[in-house]
């Protein structure tokens, strides 16, 4: 369709539309952002066609930035929407395995992590796929991680690799660590990568954190209720 508009309609066809429109241009302003007008000036170049082009180029600038912010906005809806249904499948749990289907399924599907373990601090053990519940005293290893309460993420230690992910360790190469508090620490929960660059420790973690503190406060009354 443009290419058959631009051999039926010739520049002096054009010209013509123009000068019997003059206020064309004002009332479609926005054209001029993209013409391309030249001030002659000789060899130098015009204060004019100087300034045009500086705004030129903000206006696109600006269209760039909005066109990421948007972007941006999206995911940050998308991640929304997939925290939303984790929450929401926490807070149905009745048991420490509905625990750590909702985790697994969640984090592993929406939010395509390769590992997940949950660890619980009780007096009871207990090591399946993707929970282990055991000593406090037994868990050195992750002395560290658990020490300041607050998420971490990137590269582990060969043994805080081991211990989390155990037979799944070798392929783990990036990860995120919650701390599971509520007035004492519970446990952790461990998100795994076999991309080493997917968990970096200059990534936030403010969702991390959120889903953390309502893991906590689940596990906690699980724990109480079977006493454990």
């Amino acid at each position: 369709m443009s290419d058959l508009l631009q051999e039926s309609i010739s520049e002096a066809q054009v010209a013509e539309f123009l000068l019997q429109h003059p206020d064309f241009f004002s009332r479609n302003a926005k054209l001029l952002e993209k013409l391309h007008v030249p001030h002659e000036t000789g060899r130098a170049v015009s204060l004019v066609e100087r300034q045009t082009s500086v705004l030129r180029e903000k206006n696109q600038n600006l269209t760039a930035h909005l066109s990421d912010l948007i972007d941006i906005a999206r995911h940050n809806d998308l991640q929304f929407e997939k925290t939303k249904r984790m929450v929401l499948a926490l807070l149905d749990a009745e048991t420490l395995d509905d625990i750590a289907i909702a985790i697994d399924e969640s984090l592993c599907q929406d939010f395509a992590s390769d590992a997940t373990a949950l660890i619980l601090f009780t007096n009871k053990q207990l090591d399946t796929n993707n929970l282990r519940l055991m000593l406090r005293e037994d868990a050195e290893a992750v002395g560290q991680l658990i020490g300041t309460n607050l998420p971490s993420c990137g590269r582990l230690s060969e043994a805080e690799n081991r211990f989390i992910f155990a037979e799944d360790a070798v392929k783990v190469q990036s990860a995120a660590v919650v701390p599971l508090v509520k007035g004492e620490t519970l446990g952790l929960l461990a998100v795994g990568s076999y991309d080493p660059n997917y968990f970096t420790s200059s990534q936030g973690t403010v969702l991390l954190s959120y889903v953390g503190e309502v893991l906590s406060r689940v596990a906690y009354r699980i724990l109480r209720q079977q006493s454990l």
